[in-house]
């Protein structure tokens, strides 16, 4: 077994399309991390007072609509359970931030909706690309056959090819995620953020929840290839499941048809848990005014792995059986 995985994994390393999608893997987070940094660098003295001056230009022409909101804010539509002076104010007195002023780099942000999640994202796609074009190869060129004749068992094949794309996945996206939080960590230090230890560990129990799902992607595309025998037919299952899933569960409307949707599940493990909405519901209070609001539900991280695990567990028990009963051409 273990001389088995070793071939496999040397197989994995030398496919031509895995190395390209190294390569790839190991480029664009760089260029993500370039994009962050350049895209969160301080705010200038001179961009400040710039606009600062179109700040106070703009405060005094909006004078007009901030006293006709405190006149009637009903007709200006703030709510009647606010404080209609500081909804008015909210309005219409221009902030700094309006103006496109960027903010300072947080990880905290980075890694809830910045560029932590874009990544892992990222490692997904390129990580499904190697495990289907690696099993997908064998199929197509008809080595598979050949593989069998040394190695007879059909069963050990199909575990140590998974163990290699399962392995070299979890490998690379581990690498990949340790170094950019790392080079985040040192780019808010290095700009006197002090980021706390909190915050960086966060970071960091992220990019391991997203090399466990990487490499589980990998080699649930992996399963599916080895089922279809076909790269063609596995991505475009791939992208019906995707793609069409998600619009056809939206079309069909039923109850709370948000939580089983594969990006709500997904986001529920890269962020620790999220949150959906389920069923309007409306109320009516005493003056017979009716107002609807969606139900707020909370995914936990366990709840998203189990749905995944599902998926994976659908897609890996076909395969093997299949690939064990099935002719080999």
């Amino acid at each position: 077994m273990r001389r088995l995985l070793g071939v496999e994994l040397t197989r994995l390393r030398w496919r031509r399309a895995v190395q390209i999608l190294v390569i790839v893997a190991l480029a664009v987070p760089v260029v993500v991390f370039a994009i962050t940094a350049w895209n969160t660098r301080p705010v200038t003295d001179a961009e400040r007072e710039a606009v600062q001056v179109q700040v106070d230009r703009d405060t005094a022409a909006a004078q007009d609509d901030l006293r006709a909101c405190l006149d009637d804010p009903e007709g200006q539509g703030v709510p009647t359970n606010e404080d209609p002076e500081k909804v008015c104010r909210e309005w219409y007195t221009p902030q700094a931030q309006w103006y496109g002023l960027r903010e300072p780099l947080s990880l905290a942000n980075e890694r809830q909706d910045g560029s932590g999640p874009v990544v892992i994202a990222l490692l997904m796609v390129l990580l499904v690309l190697a495990g289907t074009t690696f099993a997908g190869h064998d199929w197509g060129t008809g080595s598979m056959s050949n593989q069998l004749l040394f190695e007879a068992r059909r069963g050990r094949v199909w575990v140590t090819k998974g163990l290699a794309v399962l392995l070299g996945g979890g490998v690379l996206a581990a690498v990949v995620l340790a170094a950019y939080w790392t080079g985040l960590w040192a780019l808010a230090a290095g700009r006197g953020l002090d980021p706390s230890g909190h915050a960086v560990w966060e970071g960091y129990q992220q990019g391991i929840r997203g090399t466990v799902l990487a490499a589980l992607c990998a080699l649930a595309a992996y399963a599916l290839t080895m089922l279809f025998r076909s790269t063609v037919v596995t991505l475009g299952v791939l992208f019906g499941l995707s793609i069409l899933a998600p619009l056809l569960m939206a079309l069909i409307a039923f109850p709370d048809n948000e939580r089983w949707m594969p990006q709500t599940n997904i986001a529920a493990v890269i962020l620790d848990g999220t949150t959906y909405y389920g069923e309007m519901s409306c109320t009516s209070d005493s003056l017979g005014n009716e107002e609807c609001s969606s139900n707020e539900h909370r995914l936990s991280l366990a709840g998203g792995s189990a749905y995944l695990l599902v998926l994976l567990g659908v897609a890996a028990v076909p395969s093997v059986v299949t690939f064990r009963r099935r002719d080999v051409p």
